[in-house]
């Protein structure tokens, strides 16, 4: 068994700073969880304290049903991957990749086998013989990924892994490691992954699940699917999706929502999932939801940008900034148009309540299912 779980987890600098402030989460056996956040939310702190590079201030963290608080790191049985890769720069690859194995008292020829398996699944049997200098970024970060695979633990810890790597590498990387975790379950193996990222692209394709963090909190936990179409507040719904979604400030007044001098009817649809309709409000929509409609909201446009397939029209609603997201057939139509009509799709669309920042149109039967 590989479940980790973090009960009431808090991490407090200096006796007053509080950087994690009684997080709780459960990762399932064989899951591959991703935290993601902006620089300074505190993802990899509660990694680290996972790992025992930190001091836990209180709560528990359990893994394999055994609290671990006082546990080393190498009594964890777990393996981390770093983002500066940590080889040693004077051992080979292949003495890069027995280390650990050495230390724990492998016999040579069970060295060699773990050896040759790991460097079989991860393509690198040409590289055994070549020093870390001799190695490229990709080829590097294969190694160490080699390097804690080989250790065969409970749980793989990865700590921003990619960020040295340039974006074709990275997508190529993203590919790899979620396929040895797809090939680790199939396998029969222990495979729970806990990855830290603040790269939402990587966050969305790698994660079974995805713990989006702000400040020290946990502030959504989720699949891909529904962090994307049912952000749970307003830092979730700004921070998942690029281009990021349209948050427009207004108020709620008779069944319409108003910003500035228009007022947009919100139907049937949308008015039955409200949990409260707030004076103040945020009406959320991503720009692909944004149609053409010479009905709908007038904005001014501004810029336009071409992106092949597509184009983002930057607009203006009533001073507040808009994206729309259009087909390049779309936007051959409209000509030398100043002013354009915009439509929210109600079936997308998002209010929140400006005083907490909830989302409080969220379908709560669906989400009790």
């Amino acid at each position: 068994m590989a479940r980790v779980q973090l009960r009431n987890i808090e991490k407090v600098y200096g006796g007053s700073v509080k950087a994690v402030h009684g997080i709780n989460l459960d990762i399932e056996d064989g899951e591959f969880m991703v935290f993601v956040g902006p620089s300074g939310c505190a993802k990899s702190t509660t990694l680290r304290m996972i790992a025992g590079l930190e001091d836990i201030t209180g709560g528990e963290v359990i893994i394999g049903g055994q609290r671990v608080n006082d546990l080393p790191p190498g009594k964890r049985s777990i393996a981390m991957v770093f983002q500066n890769y940590a080889l040693y720069p004077h051992m080979k690859v292949r003495g890069n990749l027995a280390f650990g194995l050495k230390i724990a008292g492998k016999s040579k020829p069970e060295i060699e086998t773990a050896i040759n398996d790991v460097a079989r699944i991860l393509e690198i049997e040409p590289l055994l013989d070549r020093l870390p200098k001799q190695l490229s970024g990709g080829q590097a970060q294969r190694v160490a990924l080699g390097r804690a695979l080989i250790k065969k633990p409970s749980v793989f810890l990865f700590d921003e892994p990619l960020s040295n790597l340039d974006a074709k590498l990275r997508a190529s990387m993203r590919v790899r490691i979620t396929d040895l975790h797809r090939r680790l379950k199939a396998e029969g193996l222990s495979s729970t992954v806990i990855y830290v990222t603040h790269d939402q692209t990587e966050a969305m394709t790698m994660g079974d699940r995805i713990c989006v963090m702000q400040a020290g909190h946990i502030m959504q936990v989720a699949t891909p699917k529904e962090l994307y179409n049912h952000p749970a507040n307003l830092f979730v719904a700004g921070f998942i999706g690029s281009p990021e979604m349209n948050l427009i400030d207004g108020h709620l007044q008779g069944g319409q929502f108003v910003i500035g001098n228009q007022r947009l009817t919100l139907g049937d649809e949308v008015l039955s999932r409200l949990a409260s309709q707030p004076a103040d409000g945020v009406l959320g929509v991503r720009p692909q939801h944004l149609v053409l409609d010479p009905n709908g909201l007038k904005a001014r446009l501004t810029n336009a940008e071409f992106m092949g397939h597509e184009v983002y029209l930057h607009a203006d609603l009533e001073g507040q900034k808009i994206i729309a997201v259009i087909g390049t057939a779309e936007y051959e139509q409209l000509g030398r148009a100043d002013m354009i009509g915009l439509r929210p799709l109600a079936e997308h669309m998002h209010i929140f309540d400006k005083s907490d920042g909830s989302n409080v149109s969220l379908d709560r039967h669906r989400l009790a299912a």
